[in-house]
């Protein structure tokens, strides 16, 4: 694929509120090219026939207590497929795939139940902090083998007293007499892939440090025991156990990193697994609503399919049309990602130092999608589930494994809440101690924008409403932050309501952008895949739609809770001069979203 140069202000992350972003400076999914789709099919394909061929009722009943040697059995064949070696670079005998692939293949082996948490943990987190930090001899060393499977993987932060507060873990590191080996002792929890790892990245302070370093512990070390496997609610098929160091003797050339340098570490992994969670969301709930119309289809009540019922329609359309606009937003932030890669690499930085800092620039747009897309796939399985009826409810259509197997994306890689709390934070860091993003200069705009809403507005050609509703969702961010920060100081970091009372519109504006950003080049590209495009600006509408009420609502709550006299009826009246109604036909689109879907016997946008 031949790659476009991007301009400086469009690879920061978060310029999306202040940046009058084109349509074609974003990447579309309609843009992938058919080695990136082959990768995609493989995998899809791996997943149909080497999972769901073992039949369904047989994967919804397996466990990691007790049907270890079965999951083993799928781990290693995948691993026959080169599908552990994808974010590996080719020097150490991986794939090397660039960022936005990856997510293209995190979205297809969400096809895989609760597989896909433990081939993603082995692709992601278990082997991304030796990619990124470890030295030429670590790499060389554990590598290969993780990319060949040979090499099982898993990642160790977790612990019973810290969770999303990580850098009070209490596992401790002390340098031996020799100073040949690290003394390692504490205890690990909710460790994916922990039953039968042989490599775990170990989170320890060493001594009394504030901040965590980061080991490649090996089990064979010694000193490791393990936990039983955790009786859990979802990804049953997913080992998850609790790991204990007692005397675990790790030698000082396995420190990742520099030392404290762990805290570091462990947050940059993570941008780049919320990135991925949000791709398998969007995969999750397209194989959901798949899954949901398929059935609709064949299921007669009354003398008719069900899926010809206005309430089957309704929470179809709802779906698919939030689908199609995570998605946007998905792939949108990878590209830039990969992006910012290709400007570090051009200005001198090394791989590791380049796919570190891309990452970091988009922990905004990270934190956004990740929230986006496990809240789509809850959404998606959950109404899936609905429209299967008593059947949802049996083990043997897979439906109540999938329900139960999403729960889990809402909290781990950050909990939904620390997403939003964090999606502001960064934004406000950016903009008020590094002064990347000018908040305050777009601020300084709004009454002139304000004054421009007060003029009547005629809706034109070429999506000029949708164009102003983006634009007025960034503003009603600005707006009400802006003067909640004025009013509260200090104060508004302890406010957490309405932190994310502002995270939900700043998400919004992201999405919706996103969306509309796609319909825009494919309408305006004649070289790119048109089918469907009349069926996708109904979905991106009523996603609009939706969004409008969404912010509507964020900012209202946000109001009512720090403002109160005159201030408070002033600010009320500024949003609803931001958001005032989208005059569309909702039932219309979610209708016409819908019926396309469902001739098409599935997901078909």
């Amino acid at each position: 694929m031949s790659y476009f140069k991007l301009p400086e202000e469009i690879l920061k992350g978060g310029s999306f509120l202040v940046e009058d972003t084109k349509s074609d400076e974003v990447f579309i999914p309609e843009e992938f090219n058919e080695e990136q789709l082959g990768i995609y099919d493989m995998v899809k394909d791996f997943c149909l026939k080497e999972i769901h061929g073992l039949g369904i009722l047989k994967v919804a009943q397996m466990d990691a207590s007790k049907h270890m040697d079965e999951i083993l059995a799928i781990f290693d064949k995948a691993s026959e497929l080169g599908l552990m070696s994808v974010a590996i670079p080719e020097e150490y005998e991986g794939l090397g795939l660039d960022f936005n692939t990856g997510l293209l293949y995190s979205e297809a082996i969400s096809m895989a139940f609760s597989f896909a948490t433990t081939i993603g943990a082995q692709t992601s987190i278990g082997s991304l902090p030796i990619v990124y930090y470890g030295t030429e001899e670590q790499k060389k060393k554990y590598l290969p083998g993780i990319a060949s499977g040979e090499i099982k993987a898993a990642y160790a932060l977790t612990e019973p007293s810290s969770g999303s507060d990580a850098n009070s873990g209490k596992t401790n590191a002390t340098l031996n007499k020799a100073k040949t080996h690290y003394i390692l002792n504490g205890q690990k929890m909710w460790i994916t892939n922990g039953g039968f790892a042989d490599v775990f990245i170990v989170f320890a302070k060493i001594d009394d440090d504030k901040n965590l370093s980061a080991f490649i512990v090996e089990k064979a070390f010694g000193g490791i025991e393990l936990g039983a496997e955790e009786k859990k609610l979802g990804i049953k098929a997913s080992s998850t156990v609790q790991v204990f160091f007692n005397n675990c003797e790790v030698p000082v050339e396995n420190l990742l990193s520099e030392r404290g340098e762990g805290f570091k570490i462990a947050l940059n992994i993570l941008n780049s697994g919320r990135a991925k969670l949000a791709a398998g969301g969007v995969g999750g709930a397209k194989f959901a609503l798949d899954q949901a119309i398929k059935y609709a289809n064949q299921r007669e009540q009354f003398g008719t399919p069900i899926s010809s019922f206005g309430a089957m329609k309704y929470k179809i359309g709802q779906g698919v049309a939030w689908a199609f606009a995570t998605e946007s937003a998905v792939y949108r932030t990878g590209y830039n990602i990969d992006r910012k890669y290709d400007a570090l690499r051009e200005e001198g930085a090394t791989d590791s130092e380049a796919k570190v800092k891309s990452l970091r620039e988009f922990a905004i747009e990270c934190a956004i999608i990740k929230v986006q897309g496990s809240e789509l796939l809850d959404y998606a399985t959950d109404e899936a589930l609905q429209i299967h009826g008593g059947m949802g409810y049996s083990m043997e259509t897979g439906i109540e494994m999938g329900y139960r197997d999403a729960r889990i994306t809402r909290i781990y890689e950050g909990t939904n809440e620390i997403n939003r709390m964090l999606s502001v934070a960064e934004l406000t860091k950016r903009a008020m101690q590094t002064k990347e993003i000018n908040l305050m200069g777009e601020g300084k705009k709004i009454p002139a924008h304000l004054i421009g809403e007060l003029i009547p507005f005629r809706s034109g050609k070429k999506l000029k409403e949708e164009t102003r509703i983006v634009e007025n969702i960034k503003k009603a961010f600005l707006l009400i932050s802006g003067a909640a920060g004025r009013s509260l100081g200090k104060k508004l970091v302890d406010e957490q309501e309405i932190v994310m009372n502002f995270a939900d519109i700043l998400a919004e504006a992201f999405i919706c952008e996103s969306a509309l950003l796609r319909v825009k080049k494919l309408a305006k590209n004649k070289d790119l895949d048109q089918k469907n495009l009349d069926i996708k600006k109904a979905a991106m509408r009523l996603y609009l739609y939706e969004a409008l009420d969404r912010v509507r609502k964020a900012g209202y709550d946000a109001i009512n809770s720090y403002a109160s006299g005159a201030e408070k009826i002033v600010m009320r009246r500024l949003l609803m001069l931001l958001t005032p109604p989208y005059e569309i036909n909702p039932k219309s689109l979610r209708r016409k979203v819908a019926e396309a879907c469902i001739e098409a016997d599935g997901y078909c946008l």
